[in-house]
C-alpha cells in the first residue's frame, strides 16, 4: 500500500471510528431507556454522543497536552528544536507544526492536532537531553509522518471517544450492581433480555473499542517509522533513536494508559520478546521488529 492510499485510508478509519463510537453509545443508550422504562436516557446518550465527537473533533490535541503538562516554546527558547521541525516541515511540504515541550526527563514525543494547518509536534525534555541531531531529526520526522498520513486525528479522537465509552459501560455495570434497574411486573421477559443485552455491551463495547484503538495505532506506528526515514533519507537515524530509547530506564511520569498509543515509543513496553496474545494489547509494535522492518529498507 502507498503511503497516499494510507492517508486516505486513515481518513476513512477517522470516520468509521466516530460512526462506531455513536452507534455504539447510541446503542447502550436504547438498551438504558428500555431497562430504566424511560425514553429520555436515549436523547441524553445521543446529545452526549454528538457533543463528545464535537469535542474530540475540535479540541481533543489541548485536552492531551494539558494531560502531559506541555508548554509551548519559541523560537527563542528552542532554535536547534525549531529549526529541525522548520526543516522536516519544508522537505514534506507541510506547514510548521506548533512546538511544545513536556518537562519530563523520559525520552520521548508525539504529535497531535486535527489536521496538518493545526498540528502540534510535543517532545519531552529527556529527548532533547539524550538524543543527538540524527536520532532527534529522526524522531521528529517520524512525527512530522504522522502529520502528514493524517491520522494525529485518528489516534486523538480515539483517546476521548475510547474513554467515554468506557465510562458508559461503568455507569451501566454500577446501575446493575446497585438494583437501579426497575422495569414492570408484565414485562420481565422483556427487561431479563435487554439486561443481557446491556451487560454484553457494557463488557464488549470498551474491549472491541481499545482493540480497534490499539490495531489503528500499531499500523500507524509502522508506517510512520517508513515515512520518517524516507524523509530523513536515513534510516539509521531513527534505528539508533529506538535503539537509545529501548535502552533508556527513566520512567515517563507524566505517560498514561489512554494516551501511551500517541507516544513515539509505549513508555510502558516491555522491550523484551512479547507473547503474540500480548501483542494484541499492545499500543506499538515491538521495538526490536521496528528497528527490523528499518534496517530491511532500501533507500
Amino acid at each position: 500500500m502507498s503511503i497516499y492510499t494510507q492517508r486516505a485510508s486513515n481518513i476513512r478509519k477517522t470516520w468509521l471510528l466516530f460512526t462506531f463510537f455513536l452507534i455504539t453509545v447510541i446503542g447502550i443508550g436504547y438498551v438504558f431507556s428500555g431497562l430504566y422504562g424511560n425514553s429520555s436516557i436515549l436523547v441524553v446518550a445521543v446529545f452526549f454522543s454528538s457533543i463528545t465527537s464535537i469535542i474530540s473533533y475540535w479540541y481533543s490535541d489541548k485536552i492531551v497536552l494539558g494531560m502531559y503538562r506541555a508548554q509551548l516554546v519559541s523560537l527563542k527558547e528552542a532554535p536547534e528544536l525549531y529549526r529541525i521541525v522548520e526543516n522536516l516541515a519544508i522537505t514534506a511540504g507541510l506547514p510548521t507544526p506548533t512546538i511544545y515541550i513536556i518537562p519530563d526527563l523520559a525520552p520521548n514525543a508525539f504529535a497531535t492536532g486535527r489536521d496538518p494547518k493545526h498540528s502540534v509536534i510535543a517532545v519531552t525534555q529527556g529527548l532533547l537531553n539524550k538524543m543527538d541531531q540524527t536520532e532527534l531529526e529522526a524522531v521528529i520526522a517520524h512525527e512530522m509522518s504522522h502529520i502528514g498520513n493524517r491520522d494525529m486525528l485518528l489516534s486523538t479522537a480515539a483517546v476521548i471517544l475510547v474513554g467515554f465509552v468506557s465510562l458508559l459501560a461503568d455507569f451501566f455495570s454500577r446501575s446493575v450492581f446497585w438494583g437501579g434497574i426497575r422495569g414492570r411486573d408484565d414485562d420481565r421477559g422483556g427487561n431479563a433480555i435487554l439486561m443481557i443485552i446491556g451487560i454484553t455491551l457494557s463488557i464488549l463495547a470498551p474491549i472491541a473499542a481499545i482493540l480497534i484503538q490499539l490495531a489503528i495505532s500499531r499500523r500507524r506506528e509502522s508506517l510512520a517509522d517508513t515515512s520518517g526515514s524516507l524523509l530523513t533519507r536515513y534510516p539509521e537515524g531513527m534505528i539508533s533513536a529506538l535503539q537509545k530509547i529501548a535502552a533508556d530506564t527513566t520512567p515517563m511520569r507524566t505517560a498514561n494508559n489512554t494516551t501511551a498509543h500517541l507516544l513515539f515509543e509505549n513508555p510502558f513496553e516491555n522491550k523484551e520478546k512479547t507473547p503474540f496474545l500480548h501483542k494484541l494489547f499492545m499500543t506499538h509494535p515491538p521495538i526490536q521488529e521496528r528497528i527490523a522492518a528499518l534496517k530491511a529498507m532500501k533507500i
